[in-house]
Parts: structure tokens; C-alpha cells; sequence
């Protein structure tokens, strides 16, 4: 039996963890640990910036549940997926946001891979550097996906390189995003999100009683509207108190890349990725507002997440708006992201190769 190197210095990486019952890899450097629930979506589930013992990925108040001792109480396309919610960064694939149908299935919340277990093999393992390549088969539609995760020594920055395939004999939609969820401590009123620009479209409904931005509105990043005109801007992270409950995206934008820094803390997490497949930044507002199933008024977090598509309201809602990616027969789809910690009060920029530029 071969059995990993156990090193206790630079690089280091194992997929010989189990957490709650699911297969976990943990990949870290000096500056990173990177927690990753094999058996459930490949989900990231911790990203620490180990000098300031930071993890800036929120966690639901239900965390990490083991769906095999876990019985759900209903079907529901949206339940089923929240019920092992446990905050973290998923890969949703190929249908975002809520469920639909499309080709004839159901696709429920943020379809379909991240509730169910990946494939992962280790692929480089030196101090100098660590990658695990984790990859999966849809099975209500005929993609095949895979990414490699990726840490260098030294080095703040997680890159990702991913593939998705169409092994199917037609064309098929997908919408396809990464649903990175940030929280506290981490997260907190000190926080200020920093974009190359863009412009600003809320979501078009009123779907929520903690609505408060005003629906359909569209502008300049980063100032949008409330329900009464007042003007709000989005890259200013309120309290709890505000409790709000809203929904916008990004477009448009210059350069692939964010940034959200605890100027109190004087450190970031940013996120770089290539405009061209995800054409919209999702950003999620959670502030205190989400009364009722699930979070009742306890959640407060931000999503900041590229996607392919838009609005959150499906598959065959982005196929209708026409901005569903449409995958041929035995096509590839390719792209790389990195994601990064960093210290400072604010960012300039950042630039392709994940090295951040601070004000």
C-alpha cells in the first residue's frame, strides 16, 4: 500500500482525511490551507490565511451534514440542496440558481454537482508545489467537469484550472458558476469590495420581504438605488443591522477580478477569472435580511461569485434571456481562476497572475 509523504514543511497535501464522514483533502503551504469535501461537490469548504488564523469562507448555521445519515423531510428542489448547504464555495453546474427544468429533467437549486461525491487523485505532491485534480460526470445531463487545485510554496495564491466537456451527441445549455461564499468574523461593516468597474443590474423581482434595493435598477458599479431612491452603494459592506436580503449582478466589467478587504484587519480575500466564459458576477447579499426557511434572520454573508449566465432564477430562465452557455458535442470549455489572501486596506488592482497592486 503506498502511503503519502507526511511533510512537515513547505508544500503539503493528503486526501487520507475523512470530516463528518466525507472523504476531505487538505492542501496547504506556508500561507494557505485549503479544505476540500471530496464527497460532497469538491466544495471548498475552508480557505485560512494561516499567519492571521483567517477563514474568510462563511459557514452556514447547520455546517457540514453527512447525507447518508441524514433524511430529508421533503423533494423539494430547493430543501434538498439547502439541507447540506454548509456555506463554504461550490461549483454549480450546469444550472444556477433556482430550480427548472431543461430537456425534459428537473433541475433543482444550483444543479446538479455539488451534492454528490467527485472523483480526486493527487497529481503532484513536492514541497515546491501540490495539486489535486478532482473531477465528476453529471447525470441528468451529459457533461463530464474536472479542476485542479493547485498551491505553490510561498505563495497566496489557490489556482484552479478547470475543463468541461459535453460527452453528449447534441448541444446542450448549462449555466456554470462558483458560488463563493465570504462570512465572519472575517466579514464585518470594516469590509469594501474593490472592482475594475462594471455596470450594475439588480435582479429584476421583488422575491423577498427584505427586498431593499429597488428591482431592476441598472448603473454604474457601485452605486445603485433602495426601494425609496435613496442612492446605496453596493461596495460598502453594511452591518447585520441593516437586514437586507438582495440580489445583483455585475457586467461589463474591464478586467476579471475582485477584492474584499477588512481595512480594520488589514487583509483580503480576491478572486481572478476570465471575463469571456464568466460574464457576470453574482453578488449575493445577505445581510441579516433572509427571514424565514432557511436562515431566519441568522445569516450574514456576501456571495461574490463568477458565472457564465444570468438572472438566479434557473436553467431555462438563462436559456430564455439567451445567456446560457451552449456546450456542443464533444466540445471543451476551458478556463482559469485564482483566488488569494492578501494584506492591506485596498486594492488597486489585480493582476492575471494573482499578484495584488494596494492603494
Amino acid at each position: 500500500m503506498h502511503y503519502q509523504l507526511e511533510r512537515t514543511h513547505g508544500c503539503r497535501i493528503s486526501d487520507a482525511w475523512t470530516y463528518r464522514g466525507l472523504k476531505t483533502a487538505i492542501i496547504e503551504n506556508e500561507l494557505l490551507r485549503i479544505v476540500v469535501l471530496i464527497d460532497k461537490g469538491a466544495d471548498i469548504y475552508s480557505f485560512v490565511h494561516k499567519p492571521t488564523d483567517t477563514d474568510f469562507l462563511w459557514r452556514s448555521n447547520w455546517g457540514v451534514r453527512d447525507p447518508r445519515k441524514f433524511i430529508a423531510p421533503s423533494g423539494d428542489g430547493v430543501g434538498s440542496w439547502m439541507d447540506t448547504y454548509e456555506g463554504g464555495w461550490q461549483t454549480v453546474l450546469p444550472g444556477g440558481g433556482f430550480p427548472s427544468r431543461y430537456g425534459g429533467a428537473d433541475m433543482g437549486l444550483h444543479a446538479e454537482v455539488n451534492n454528490v461525491p467527485w472523483d480526486a487523485v493527487i497529481v503532484e505532491d513536492t514541497p515546491e508545489r501540490v495539486s489535486l485534480r478532482c473531477s465528476v460526470r453529471t447525470f441528468r445531463t451529459p457533461f463530464f467537469f474536472e479542476k485542479t487545485l493547485t498551491l505553490t510554496a510561498g505563495s497566496p495564491v489557490l489556482e484552479l484550472e478547470q475543463t468541461l466537456v459535453n460527452e453528449g451527441e447534441e448541444p446542450v445549455h448549462c449555466v456554470w458558476g462558483e458560488h463563493i461564499a465570504i462570512g465572519g468574523p472575517f466579514l464585518s461593516e470594516d469590509c469594501v469590495i474593490d472592482l475594475p468597474g462594471g455596470h450594475v443590474i439588480n435582479d429584476p423581482n421583488d422575491f423577498h420581504p427584505n427586498n431593499r434595493i429597488k428591482a431592476g435598477w441598472e448603473g454604474p458599479w457601485p452605486m445603485t438605488e433602495l426601494k425609496d431612491g435613496t442612492p446605496h452603494d453596493l461596495s460598502k459592506i453594511p452591518s447585520k443591522d441593516f437586514r437586507s436580503y438582495d440580489q445583483s449582478y455585475i457586467t461589463d466589467m474591464p478586467e476579471g477580478w475582485y477584492a474584499i478587504t477588512n481595512r480594520r484587519l488589514g487583509l483580503g480575500f480576491g478572486v481572478v477569472f476570465p471575463t469571456d466564459v464568466y460574464k457576470y458576477l453574482w453578488y449575493w447579499q445577505s445581510f441579516g435580511g433572509g427571514y424565514g426557511y432557511p436562515w431566519y434572520g441568522r445569516a450574514y454573508n456576501i456571495g461574490l461569485e463568477p458565472f457564465t449566465s444570468y438572472t438566479n432564477e434557473g436553467l431555462s430562465n438563462a436559456v430564455d434571456n439567451g445567456t446560457a452557455l451552449l456546450v456542443q458535442p464533444g466540445q471543451r470549455v476551458e478556463t482559469s481562476l485564482k483566488a488569494l489572501a492578501f494584506e492591506g486596506t485596498g486594492v488597486e488592482r489585480i493582476n492575471a497572475d494573482g499578484t495584488v497592486v494596494t492603494r
